[in-house]
């Protein structure tokens, strides 16, 4: 039914989920067309406010309701009655919780971090108002969903690759791409297209960011895979990340965690490699390409990314490199970066690590403001 017709709210059993009055701004935009950031401005709203609404974060004030009613047609008791519900919802369900279970969940996350983030309000900041808000930012209706999508791939992590990293770091930092990848148009995902771009993709290892970043992000989201970046969370210690948001979008997430040229590329097309590789029911997260792998997975997506930078019939001559002059002719031979031919050499211990660094370029990730 169009949220511009008239409805009405019918007495049905309880459920275990509450639902936010952003699920039908989300609706009236699907079904309008029109952005979020069109309605912010129409409903004098900052996009962050809106964001939160949508996502049940923040609670729809009368005056809000008002505005609401002015750009949808909708009338304000109506978002007046949602709310109620909504927050009557809450409540019911918060008093049905365990408190030492989400206790001890709340102390595992970066809650401070995830407030300078704009991603949780500063207030109300009780803990069954926080316990709410991280619910909605995870966007689920309980420790059991949230346990299934993001606890499993972050402990599989920590257990795999990096034991100093932190379950409930590792989820958020999850959860931001995400959240990022959802604001990024994507075609469908079109593995034969991807494909045919590895070659060009690869040329832009020659060029500084503010040239590849938008190249990169646009050419993978007309083959269906949204191109991320997160600034790591403290505690992660993530420096990619490949999962899907549905069968026909990818996300790639990079923090820049190391910052030099030859780590990101690497990550870059390792993380690509999972995409044309593996499957799209795995969550696969990445700390440094010098971790004890065990997954064959990673294995594949290593030696992917390894011989699309550097390809095998080339790679035999890297024993022949003995001079950063070597190493320049080599690189602008093969149409590479000597950065990352300089990553090479060291990651297979061919020069020592206090060689060549003066050739990796550094990367700095700053990050739009919430």
């Amino acid at each position: 039914m169009s949220t511009s017709a008239v409805r009405e709210l019918y007495a049905a059993g309880e459920p275990d989920y509450a639902v936010p009055p952003g699920s039908t701004i989300l609706e009236f935009l699907e079904e309008s067309g029109m952005t979020q950031r069109e309605f912010a401005l129409r409903s004098g709203l900052s996009t962050k406010h809106l964001n939160q609404l949508i996502k049940g974060i923040v609670s729809l004030s009368p005056e809000v309701a008002e505005r609401l009613e002015k750009v949808t047609g909708i009338k304000t008791r109506f978002w007046n009655r949602l709310e109620a519900d909504y927050q009557s919802t809450r409540k019911r369900l918060r008093n049905a919780w365990d408190p030492a279970l989400f206790e001890s969940w709340y102390k595992s996350l970066p809650v401070r971090e995830l407030v300078k983030r704009g991603q949780v309000p500063e207030e109300p900041s009780d803990k069954a108002s926080r316990w709410d808000q991280l619910l909605a930012f995870f966007g689920v209706s309980s420790l059991d969903a949230w346990m299934e999508l993001y606890e499993k791939p972050a402990a599989a992590f920590r257990q795999t690759k990096a034991f100093e990293a932190k379950v409930g770091a590792v989820a958020a930092w999850l959860r931001l791409g995400e959240v990022a990848a959802q604001a990024i148009a994507c075609d469908p995902f079109d593995k034969r297209g991807l494909q045919s771009e590895l070659a060009r993709l690869r040329s832009l290892t020659l060029l500084p960011p503010e040239q590849f970043e938008p190249d990169l992000v646009k050419t993978c989201a007309r083959n269906g895979v949204a191109v991320v970046f997160v600034k790591e969370i403290a505690g992660s210690r993530a420096c990619g990340a490949t999962r899907w948001l549905s069968p026909n979008k990818a996300i790639v997430q990079l923090s820049l965690r190391y910052k030099t040229d030859d780590q990101f590329w690497f990550t870059v097309f390792h993380e690509l490699g999972h995409v044309l590789l593996h499957g799209k029911q795995d969550v696969l997260v990445e700390s440094d390409r010098n971790s004890e792998v065990e997954d064959p997975r990673e294995t594949e997506a290593n030696q992917f990314a390894r011989d699309l930078l550097i390809p095998p019939q080339e790679a035999k001559r890297l024993d022949t490199l003995r001079s950063i002059s070597s190493v320049r002719g080599f690189a602008r031979e093969i149409g590479i970066a000597p950065g990352v031919v300089v990553g090479r050499l060291h990651h297979e211990k061919k020069w020592p690590h206090s060689w060549g660094n003066g050739l990796k370029r550094r990367f700095e990730l700053v990050e739009d403001p919430a």
